[in-house]
């Protein structure tokens, strides 16, 4: 079925390319306590992305930007062939597009040594001319998505059509959860494989990037 259309990943961000979620290592160094009860909302799905993350920034002080910024520089980790997942699509002509709930701030400095091109990264922004750090979101949800995403994975999947991009998901939280049920194939990792078993959605489980290429070697294969 995928025989003649072009493969396009989008690969989340925090938990994903990096071993633990950027967010929540952030929340639980600078944050207050108010943070967690956020964080357990949006997992509820009471509280949207959009609403719950913005309102966990607004925790935190604009003076604290350069403490932050290089706190997860020192402190993330890669997970584990990413730099090999970028060189094998690059050789096999495959588009790898980063789509993340994360923010500017830090995920452009963490992305910097692997020279993905500026317009295949989306993510949200962020605004500190203010006393509290202000999310901003230039990638919303379209008319078809009515979650309130922040940044809508859905919507970016969908200005890619079907009929010509075989759209790959590589993610592991709830926030890649929309995008896997309308996705051609997903790649998943803790929460959002909780998920996909959950909701019979199929996947592939994954731990490092070496079991993505892997996987994409062995069905190119299969396809030829």
């Amino acid at each position: 079925m995928s025989r003649g259309r072009r493969k396009v990943l989008f690969c989340d961000f925090d938990g994903t390319i990096t071993v633990q979620d950027t967010i929540i290592q952030i929340m639980r160094e600078f944050a207050p306590p108010e943070w967690e009860k956020l964080k357990e909302e949006i997992l509820a799905g009471r509280v949207s992305v959009r609403e719950g993350v913005g309102k966990m920034f607004s925790l935190l002080p604009v003076s604290k930007e350069e403490e932050i910024r290089n706190y997860v520089l020192h402190h993330t980790e890669i997970r584990p062939g990413f730099s090999e997942l970028i060189r094998f699509t690059r050789e096999e002509g495959i588009r790898l597009l980063i789509s993340s709930g994360g923010i500017d701030f830090f995920l452009y400095p963490l992305l910097v040594p692997y020279d993905i091109p500026y317009g295949d990264i989306y993510c949200n922004g962020s605004d500190f001319s203010g006393e509290k750090i202000r999310i901003l979101w230039p990638h919303p949800c379209d008319d078809e998505c009515h979650r309130d995403c922040g940044m809508c994975k859905t919507t970016l999947l969908r200005s890619f059509p079907q009929e010509e991009y075989e759209r790959i998901v590589i993610g592991d939280s709830i926030t890649d959860l929309a995008a896997a049920r309308i996705a051609d194939r997903v790649i998943a990792r803790d929460f959002l494989r909780i998920k996909c078993e959950e909701f019979s959605i199929p996947y592939v489980p994954f731990e490092t990037f070496y079991d993505v290429i892997d996987y994409l070697q062995n069905t190119s294969e299969k396809a030829g």
